[in-house]
Order: structure tokens, then C-alpha cells, then sequence
């Protein structure tokens, strides 16, 4: 590679977005590291990360169904606060409308276990869970491995002059090349749309 002058992708250290907040009581770990279901909408799992740009910081939140891997909720905002995971949440309830109860993971990060995030997954019947105190990135490995993904295969390649420019590639790449056409080893090298599809169709002909 070094004599054909070809650099392979590097995948850059996490920043951390995220912190505790003592006078906020955690849920307790359910997953426990255990990302494998067998249908949609039994587990939800979420994540915050910045990106840089010229103008300053940008934060994505997102929500991801744990059986496809498909992004189906995200909020990029140009401030920490918490509407970004309280956006991100509503897009995917809104998207989703799951009549059984749900199980969605993250972190412990003060956005997490703020009274109206935890009203919200209240008022929808989803069960929260939550990484342990440690802050382990394996306890919320699939969540961590998207942002991995979206940083050496978007972020990582450009520099953003602007806060929309990156906003809109981010978009762009989350909906239309992320969820509909990267094939990912895990999924039988398919993308999550196919993965969702073929399991609709599953359930339609049995």
C-alpha cells in the first residue's frame, strides 16, 4: 500500500459528548451487551457525537433499530443540549409507531437520564436501559460502531466549511446511502432496508 500510495481509513478517536449527571437516577443495564434480536422495534439503541467544522461543533444524536441497524431517528443541532436525544427519540416514534413494548439503550449521559427523556420513553411504554457506570463503549457497541462508520467513511475524508454543508451530508448519507445501499458483513451483506424488507416479506408468506 505504502509503495502504491494508498492510505487506508483510520477510525479516529471518539470524542466524548456525553456527561453524567449524579442528581439523575440511571436505568439499570439490561442489554448487557447482547445487540441480537429477531425482529424490528424490539431494541432501540442511542448515541450523541460531535463533528467538527469551520464554524464550530455540530452534535448528531441517533436512534437505531438493534435488528437492522437501520438510523431511524437523528437530530444534528449546533449546541450540547438535550433536544437533539429528545428529537431523535420522536423521530423514531413517530417513524415507528411500535405497538409492543420497546427496550431502547444508551449511556448514562445527562440527556439520557433527564426527566423528559425518561417522561417520553414513559408515555410510549419503552423500557430504558443503560450502559453501566463505567461508560464501557462495548456496553453500547452497536451505537458506537455507527459512529465509527459515519466518521472514517464521511467525516473523517472532508474538512466542512460550514455548519449546513456538513448537516446536509449527513443527512444524505444516513438516508440515502447508510440505510438503503451499505451492505454490512453482519446483516448477509445487506443493507438495513433490504434486512428490514426481507423480514417483512418473512412474516408475509409464512
Amino acid at each position: 500500500m505504502r509503495q502504491a500510495g494508498v492510505v487506508g481509513c483510520r477510525r479516529a478517536r471518539r470524542t466524548r459528548t456525553t456527561r453524567s449527571d449524579p442528581t439523575h437516577l440511571p436505568a439499570p443495564n439490561l442489554v448487557a451487551r447482547t445487540f441480537t434480536v429477531v425482529a424490528p422495534n424490539q431494541l432501540w439503541v442511542g448515541d450523541i457525537t460531535s463533528i467538527p467544522t469551520w464554524e464550530g461543533w455540530l452534535y448528531l444524536a441517533t436512534v437505531l433499530d438493534a435488528f437492522s441497524r437501520r438510523v431511524i431517528g437523528w437530530a444534528v443541532t449546533d449546541h450540547p443540549r438535550g433536544e437533539r436525544t429528545r428529537d431523535a427519540l420522536t423521530m423514531a416514534l413517530t417513524q415507528r409507531q411500535p405497538a409492543h413494548t420497546v427496550l431502547h439503550h444508551t449511556d448514562r449521559g445527562s440527556q439520557y437520564t433527564a426527566t423528559s427523556y425518561q417522561a417520553l420513553l414513559a408515555v410510549h411504554g419503552v423500557t430504558a436501559s443503560m450502559s453501566r457506570e463505567e461508560a464501557l463503549r462495548y456496553d453500547n457497541a452497536m451505537a458506537e460502531s455507527f459512529f465509527a462508520t459515519l466518521k472514517t467513511e464521511l467525516i473523517d475524508r472532508q474538512a466542512w466549511p460550514t455548519r449546513r454543508h456538513a448537516r446536509q451530508a449527513i443527512v444524505e448519507w444516513i438516508e440515502g446511502f447508510y440505510n438503503r445501499q451499505r451492505l454490512h458483513s453482519a446483516l448477509g451483506y445487506l443493507s438495513p432496508v433490504d434486512v428490514e424488507e426481507d423480514n417483512t416479506h418473512d412474516r408475509l408468506v409464512t
